[in-house]
């Protein structure tokens, strides 16, 4: 395997045609596929599906182009390093579901690093694909929940992916409301106090299992249900339409604002936090100080 395989493969999944990525490549359209041939039966895999309407990656394709990305970036990292004799950049990427304490502990870190030369990345992502990110690699460190519903599912999908989880955080299940909600004034609600309002969920996709879902009791029918992508989304919805969305009760209003308020709710559900990481992967320095500062985010959540 050369690295120039691995540079073909990028762009070939990039352009999705080996004739343009040839093109972009500047060599002849039969080295590449040759190329790329080639490294299929040297690593025992078929990396791309062909036909007549294209080219595109196999699954196999698709987590080997994720190691391919991952050795390109440490090649880059080497060049300027050495041949150029630039000081080397951190990098570092966390994923996780839309927790404020995990964006909290991002600010935090790159404040504290700030004088250093660094390459971050905070993706707010649906819960599979936290889990497929810190799998391929792609992130470092995943933040997610389990639940005495979900915990099975969640615990085979980790261990089928060689992912360990670290708990963080113990919480009882809480209703996120407007300050201004008709329910705002009683500190403790149930679900047949909630059934007028819309109940607010996470899109989560292809995988729309209940036991996907980032909110506990996933599995409640409300008669007003939406769907969101994003948390700006989601808290304007609880403003314009009074509705309501069930989480851990960890809110940061520094983040947040102060127009979001949580109420405690009658379950006998509990919300696990924690991060996942991969059995194949070392962290790095920054990734580790990263997980210091979240867990001492964890000691200081308060809930509603």
């Amino acid at each position: 395997m050369r690295i120039e395989q691995l540079e073909y493969l990028v762009e070939v999944a990039e352009t999705k045609s080996l004739t343009q990525a040839a093109k972009t490549l500047y060599i002849s359209q039969p080295s590449l596929s040759n190329a790329m041939k080639e490294l299929e039966r040297e690593m025992e895999i078929t990396l791309f599906n062909r036909s007549q309407k294209g080219i595109t990656l196999t699954a196999d394709g698709e987590e080997f182009l994720s190691y391919a990305q991952q050795v390109l970036e440490q090649v880059d990292l080497m060049k300027r390093r050495y041949q150029q004799k630039e000081k080397p950049r951190q990098i570092f990427s966390v994923a996780g579901q839309h927790y404020a304490f995990v964006v909290d502990a991002f600010v935090r870190l790159l404040k504290e690093i700030d004088q250093q030369d660094y390459q971050a990345t905070l993706k707010e992502s649906r819960t599979f694909e936290v889990i497929e990110d810190v799998a391929n690699l792609k992130s470092e460190i995943g933040v997610i929940y389990r639940s005495h519903y979900n915990r099975q599912v969640i615990n085979s999908t980790l261990k089928d992916r060689r992912l360990t989880f670290t708990p963080l955080h113990v919480a009882k299940p809480h209703v996120f409301i407007y300050q201004n909600h008709p329910l705002a004034s009683k500190d403790i609600l149930t679900l047949e106090d909630l059934e007028p309002y819309p109940k607010l969920s996470y899109e989560q996709g292809h995988h729309n299992s209940f036991y996907f879902w980032e909110e506990v009791l996933a599995d409640h029918q409300a008669s007003k249900s939406i769907i969101v992508s994003d948390r700006a989304t989601l808290f304007n919805l609880l403003i314009g339409l009074n509705g309501y969305t069930i989480s851990s009760g960890i809110i940061n209003s520094d983040l947040n604002g102060e127009d979001i308020v949580g109420k405690k709710l009658v379950s006998d559900e509990q919300i696990e936090l924690g991060y996942i990481t991969s059995d194949f992967h070392q962290l790095n320095h920054i990734a580790t100080r990263y997980l210091d500062i979240l867990e001492q985010c964890a000691k200081g959540i308060k809930t509603f």
